[in-house]
């Protein structure tokens, strides 16, 4: 079968609009948005920093630049998976860049459930005000009491008591839940006894975030920072009461509605990590050239002809193997696409961390300091080899896929 990697005309102005709009608009903030967190509670946003990103979303859906993420909606722009993918990459070039076109994880995946799996009242109640921009949300899987990697060992308990749902337990990095704007989390829940399949076991259920008896017990630090004010939170659930109507398709469809969420958040990931790729393969160039030691351009110093170059080729390695993965999206088929997916989510992070890495190196001391914005792609990408599963769980899933071409056991 033919694979096309291509973009549309029309879809490519759009994608040249957005470029101009990161590189002139956005990024050009990023700095004084990010000063702001600092000047007073970090878990509200100031004046200043909702005047930066309101304005900047309200030119943003003003010119029709808005939920790109659609791709399998009438409510989108009709972009496939691959478009999708140009435009992710130019979105991940700077930090603000998702949300001001709305197309920021978690909401994408949020929304994409709401969309596929909820009720009429769920989308008049949460999708709509999310796909308006206006709320924000976080989906809660983690624990800190089982390995997380296994989804199987999700343990939050889930009982029916009449017409509502009782949940108790604990839930970890929740991201995005620190957000003031947060108003609805979808929780993975265990409603299963021991007697069902193991995948049958779980459910998902839509919790209001001002639900009685949820205790946010911290931030959780990435490195050493909170990440506010979107955050990563550590949650308490005590006989936490939900209406029944809540619950998702039904009891034991849990992992059925997470491979249709995680699927397309996890290539979302890839596609920005090899923006931030490229923003700090241009902060390595400018560099090396700007700066001279003994005599000479750092770019003319020590093996540094050979990092720049390996790194561009690595990008493109990254961005195929991508596109690739996009294309098999698109046709259609999730389990045929699992694999390929699993294989840019640790190809993609990785070559992003080496390529901010060696760009550090360039810049020395500074390159670690607040003065770049190098250090905090470092730890976001690092970071990324842990979310939507470990790079150990996706490489076992390639082996998998790779060895039952030649194995009918089930390994």
């Amino acid at each position: 079968m033919d694979m096309n990697f291509g973009i549309r005309p029309e879809i490519k102005v759009l994608l040249e609009r957005v470029s101009a709009m990161v590189s002139n608009e956005i990024m050009p903030l990023e700095a004084e948005y990010h000063a702001e967190i600092a000047k007073a509670d970090r878990w509200q946003f100031t004046a200043r920093q909702t005047e930066i990103l309101e304005g900047l979303k309200a030119r943003a859906k003003k010119g029709g630049l808005w939920n790109f993420w659609l791709t399998d909606s009438a409510r989108g722009l009709g972009l496939t998976t691959v478009e999708y993918t140009y435009f992710a990459e130019e979105m991940g070039r700077t930090p603000m860049g998702a949300e001001i076109f709305n197309c920021n994880a978690p909401d994408t995946g949020n929304m994409e459930v709401f969309e596929r799996y909820g009720t009429d009242s769920m989308k008049k109640k949460w999708l709509e005000p999310l796909l308006a921009g206006e709320s924000r949300s976080a989906y809660l899987m983690t624990e800190p009491d089982v390995a997380s990697s296994d989804a199987t060992n999700i343990a939050m308990s889930c009982i029916r008591d009449g017409d509502e749902y009782v949940l108790n337990g604990e839930k970890w990095w929740a991201t995005g839940a620190g957000d003031p704007r947060c108003a609805v989390y979808i929780v993975m829940v265990r409603t299963g006894a021991d007697d069902r399949q193991k995948h049958q076991r779980h459910s998902m259920i839509v919790v209001p975030a001002d639900t009685l008896g949820i205790e946010k017990l911290r931030p959780m630090q990435v490195y050493g920072a909170d990440d506010a004010p979107h955050g990563h939170m550590h949650f308490r659930f005590t006989d936490v009461r939900v209406p029944a109507e809540n619950l998702l398709l039904g009891e034991g469809r849990g992992f059925e509605i997470a491979q249709g969420r995680l699927g397309p958040g996890r290539i979302h990931h890839c596609m920005r990590a090899i923006g931030q790729a490229e923003t700090a393969l241009e902060l390595m160039c400018r560099r090396s050239l700007a700066r001279e030691a003994f005599g000479k351009k750092v770019a003319q110093l020590g093996a540094n002809f050979d990092i720049i170059a390996e790194a561009r080729m690595e990008i493109e390695q990254a961005r195929l193997l991508c596109l690739k993965a996009a294309w098999m999206m698109d046709q259609g088929d999730a389990r045929a696409a699992a694999p390929w997916i699993s294989q840019i989510k640790v190809v993609a992070p990785r070559v992003a961390l080496k390529v901010i890495d060696d760009a550090i190196q360039m810049f020395g001391a500074q390159g670690i300091s607040q003065d770049v914005p190098l250090a905090a792609m470092w730890t976001h990408v690092r970071t990324l080899r842990l979310a939507d599963g470990p790079d150990a769980v996706h490489r076992r899933q390639v082996a998998r896929a790779e060895l039952r071409k030649y194995s009918q056991e089930k390994l």
